[in-house]
């Protein structure tokens, strides 16, 4: 007789090594873009990353740092190894808990196992983790090091130990292994929070073990509970108690004049000394429940422990301190992560209300010299009353999300919302494109990895595709089958084992449709966001799982030999997770990519030694930190997040030294950039001053002067900048002296340069801008990547000079007929000496859009210099650009873009009219079968549609002028084919929709 048990675990762990392999021999071998780059090099010097932190996370990925044994250059690797080892970790508790519910399913006793019914269970396990192992999203989050992977393995063991804890018949055993699940969901606060909103779902499990007779009001009772359960641990324990803390603290150093501290030490007595003696009151009185409650909140705590890393961590000022949560009141403001605004959730407003009112919330304090001081106060915004609702899903006023808003309900300009908008943008936006188009990607197909690509279906496998999608290594069809197959087993557990189908279908609606409805995401995201609904995947593999029991059960009432059947089933559907792995191999391998990691190294050896690089969003940045930190690579560079600068906690770190450079030389002080205090500074232009001295100025802020103060009705009384221009005096001798300016630009240098404010205020990032320029009186080089320069509130585009990838800032003027400033020379030597492309000439590497968008960057920046040198005349140099740009990024590995093809006349100027042919042949054939893809499948003209056809149109003239009319008219031709003759884009695309 087989022992179930025993092949239980055995297959268990099998399925867990095929995983872990899977995930090894794809894991990317350094930092990816996105995240991961700001988590290894946090977790690697145990810094403090952006809100809400992942301690837990930080401190055990330290721990696989250490398998790299010092060299800096594995350490990402084996990071991303520890998320390929905790994804594995959740394929296998996901084995265990389909054959737990399996066995639940055929109502099996212990020891009772038929051979039918292990060979049936077994192969529901299989196949079930297998399509999970290898589905898209889960896939995309097991090879990376992000919180992702870690906070999936432990949802996985929370719901297989709570399906364990089903089956035990010992009460003293249930208790003991209830207190383990709590310590478990402790840990995981320190991860991700998405394992929480199993809680209602798991509540369930207890509910119909304990009531032998349950009913639909006892299980919406049990689910409710679950929700509070949910709610103390995310709103009470989590936020809760820091708030209370720093509520006591507040109390006893603000009103009773005690030292720091005091009333944190309190709270904790207070705290343990409560926990304490309610334990052994319930030992005492024999309260098992009771104890049991006591002892499983004991050990959520001991869990969410972790999170003293984060003040203790912030204390010692590492280079990374991201809102330097250095005592509880900063704390509390990042647990809650405050930083990133409010979503309304229950009741709010259009995005057509205006504002009524705003008035003081609630007092915002920090830390003083000997007390707690009041820095500023939360704005509590009303809108009119009409233009609210409840349930709000069309809610932000960003003029950007407003116009989206519009496009996607068909609303006129003016044309105000309905209660109905509002449900229809819920159901087609927000759970259609943004879970449910990720669902089918999952188990049914996807088209590319183009941002908002549909997913696909049986009927598409004979679509009329272009090459261009066709080639796309995310272009994935399964043919429907895992969800086919899952639809069986739903149907299947919801007839024979309704307990357990409740359970699954409230785990799926609660990490899925809930998790959508609790988010309110805006109506654009800068990535796709399909990893955060992996639970909801995670529950849908378990119905796989029980399809294949379907399947056995079916063909068991033909044949009348259940042990063949479960063969049978099993072998059935085992094609369906090898489809899966052969469809998403491609798309998944990251093995051999670096380019994420040579970008940052590529910014940061475009700069001078010991300079200051301003940067923007995630993927400017974290790249950067990563080579810094971790590989030591240029850290006497000072990377200066541009939006951070707007916040008194990271000036602050400015004003100190980190690893090789030295503190930034501000003249404003604490009391002037302090949380509160010159937040917006208004141009208020007065009458006969068009300009202003930016140091007079400067001097006058410093000292709180009378003369900028202005009374406003909201805010008291706050400062202004009473002229745009800002004039900063230059030394030119002295500049030139410095030997900063190269001897080609000494003609260029100016004796004032004006800083002039593009919009109607100043924020505080840009007034310590301003402060660094005027200040720093060009001993420090200060560059600005291209997303900073183009987000900066001060004019500066005639002031710098394009030295590779980086613009640098010099007291010169631009000469009017040029577009872009270069410094051919250096940028020259930067580029052919400097830069790294491993792999990027690999054309079975796979590279998502982010890697395609920088490498567009990188050749848009070759187009630069090309410009410059042919300028100047030299064409050797022009050329070796031109082509190390086609050598490093071939069409093959990288197709050619709108980069490329704005190299088309540069190629002609230099004489190389093979590669320009080359490169208009390959994207007028593609733009052609993009613009006829999008009019016959209806789509409207996107980014992608619309770069196609300006490509079309800027070939055609350019072909005729240089004699290639042939090519010409064939383009010409496909053009007429997608628009008609003489047919703007704004025609048949849009009228075939």
């Amino acid at each position: 007789m087989i022992n179930y048990r025993k092949v239980n675990n055995l297959t268990g762990w099998i399925v867990f090594l095929i995983a872990t392999l899977v995930y090894m021999m794809t894991i990317e071998e350094t930092a990816s873009f996105w995240d991961p780059g700001e988590f290894i090099a946090v977790a690697y010097k145990l810094q403090v990353p952006h809100p809400p932190g992942a301690p837990f996370f930080l401190l055990t990925y330290r721990m696989f740092s250490f398998l790299a044994f010092g060299d800096t250059l594995e350490i990402a690797y084996w990071m991303n190894a520890g998320s390929a080892l905790f994804s594995g970790f959740t394929i296998l508790f996901l084995f265990w808990s389909i054959t737990l519910l399996g066995r639940k399913l055929f109502k099996l006793e212990k020891d009772k196992e038929s051979k039918g019914h292990t060979i049936a269970i077994m192969g529901a396990g299989i196949i079930g983790s297998l399509v999970y192992t290898f589905s898209d999203s889960f896939w995309f989050s097991a090879v990376e090091s992000e919180v992702y992977a870690m906070s999936s393995f432990f949802t996985a063991i929370v719901i297989w130990a709570f399906l364990k804890w089903d089956v035990i018949e010992n009460p003293r055993d249930e208790n003991r292994y209830m207190i383990f699940i709590a310590y478990l969901v402790g840990l995981s606060i320190g991860v991700h929070l998405l394992n929480l909103v199993t809680l209602p779902a798991l509540a369930l499990v207890v509910y119909f073990k304990k009531y032998k007779s349950p009913n639909l009001k006892g299980a919406a009772i049990a689910f409710l509970l679950g929700g509070v359960a949910l709610v103390i641990i995310n709103n009470i324990i989590i936020p809760g108690l820091p708030s209370l803390a720093g509520s006591l603290e507040i109390f006893f150093v603000n009103s009773l004049g005690l030292p720091f501290g005091s009333g944190i030490i309190v709270f904790i007595i207070l705290i343990l000394g409560g926990l304490v003696a309610a334990i052994l009151y319930s030992i005492k009185m024999q309260k098992a429940i009771l104890n049991t409650v006591l002892l499983s909140l004991t050990f959520i705590l001991i869990g969410y422990g972790s999170y003293a890393l984060i003040i203790v961590r912030s204390n010692a000022n590492p280079p990374i301190n991201e809102n330097a949560p250095k005592d509880i009141i900063s704390f509390v403001s990042y647990l809650k992560r405050e930083q990133y605004g409010y979503r309304p959730l229950l009741k709010g407003q259009y995005f057509t209300a205006e504002v009524e009112t705003q008035v003081e919330g609630a007092p915002v304090y920090a830390k003083g010299e000997d007390k707690y001081e009041i820095v500023d106060y939360a704005i509590e915004t009303k809108y009119d009353p009409e233009k609210t609702t409840i349930l709000p899903r069309i809610y932000s006023t960003q003029p950007n999300h407003k116009q989206i808003y519009r496009s996607k309900l068909g609303l006129r300009e003016g044309e105000e919302p309905t209660f109905a908008d509002n449900i229809s943008f819920m159901l087609s936006h927000q759970l259609g494109h943004m879970y449910w188009r990720y669902f089918m990607w999952n188990f049914s197909g996807r088209e590319s990895d183009y941002t908002d690509a549909p997913w696909m279906g049986i009927t598409d496998l004979f679509g009329d595709y272009p090459d261009f999608i066709k080639e796309n290594k995310a272009h994935n069809n399964y043919l429907m089958l895992p969800l086919i197959l899952g639809i069986i087993g739903l149907f299947f557990q919801a007839k024979y084992d309704g307990k357990s189908f409740w359970l699954t279908m409230m785990l799926f609606l609660m990490m899925g449709v809930v998790l959508v409805l609790y988010l309110n995401s805006p109506p654009i995201e800068p990535r796709e966001r399909d990893y955060i609904y992996v639970g909801s995947f995670y529950a849908f593999a378990i119905w796989i799982g029980m399809g294949v029991l379907a399947i056995a059960h079916a063909i068991g009432k033909m044949n009348k030999n259940f042990a063949v059947a479960s063969i049978m089933a099993t072998l059935i559907a085992f094609p369906v997770p090898l489809l899966m792995a052969s469809q998403n191999w491609g798309d998944h391998n990251r093995s051999d990519r670096y380019f994420s990691v040579d970008s940052a190294r590529n910014f940061l050896a475009s700069c001078e030694e010991n300079a200051i690089l301003f940067t923007g969003g995630d993927n400017d940045t974290f790249p950067l930190w990563y080579v810094q930190e971790v590989e030591g690579f240029r850290t006497d560079v000072r990377v200066i997040v541009l939006s951070y600068f707007d916040t008194d906690w990271y000036v602050e770190q400015m004003t100190r030294p980190i690893n090789e450079s030295a503190a930034l030389p501000f003249s404003l002080e604490k009391k002037n950039f302090k949380r509160g205090t010159n937040d917006v500074l208004y141009v208020n232009e007065r009458q006969g001053l068009n300009a202003i001295s930016a140091k007079e100025y400067l001097r006058l802020l410093k000292n709180e002067s009378d003369l900028l103060k202005i009374e406003t009705g909201f805010k008291g009384t706050v400062y202004q900048v009473p002229s745009r221009n800002l004039i900063m005096e230059i030394d030119s001798a002295e500049v030139i002296k410095k030997g900063i300016i190269p001897a080609s630009m000494e003609d260029l240098v100016i004796s004032q340069m004006n800083l002039r404010v593009k919009g109607s205020y100043m924020t505080k990032g840009n007034l310590m801008l301003l402060d660094l320029i005027v200040n720093n009186n060009w001993e420090r080089p200060i560059y600005f990547n291209n997303t900073s320069l183009s987000t900066i509130g001060f004019d500066l585009k005639n002031h710098v000079v394009m030295e590779g990838l980086t613009y640098r800032l010099l007291p010169i003027q631009k000469p009017e007929n040029v577009e872009e400033f270069v410094n051919t020379e250096l940028a020259y030597k930067n580029v052919m000496e400097k830069f790294a492309f491993r792999g990027m000439n690999n054309p079975d590497n796979y590279f998502d859009e982010e890697y395609r968008r920088f490498t567009s960057n990188h050749r848009s920046v070759f187009n630069s210099l090309t410009t410059a040198l042919l300028m100047e005349d030299k064409l050797e140099m022009a050329a070796d650009i031109q082509k190390l740009s086609l050598e490093k990024f071939p069409n093959e590995a990288i197709p050619y873009d709108l980069s490329s093809g704005q190299s088309v006349p540069l190629l002609f100027e230099m004489g190389e009219d093979d590669l320009a042919l080359d490169i208009i042949e390959k994207l007028s054939e593609k733009s052609f079968q993009t613009l006829e893809f999008y009019r016959d499948r209806g789509r409207a003209m996107d980014r992608e549609a619309m770069i196609s056809l300006e490509m079309m149109r800027f070939f055609v003239p350019l072909l005729q002028e240089r004699g290639y009319d042939e090519l010409a008219t064939k383009v010409q031709n496909n053009l007429d084919k997608v628009l008609g003759p003489g047919s703007s884009s704004n025609g048949i695309l849009r009228n075939r929709k």
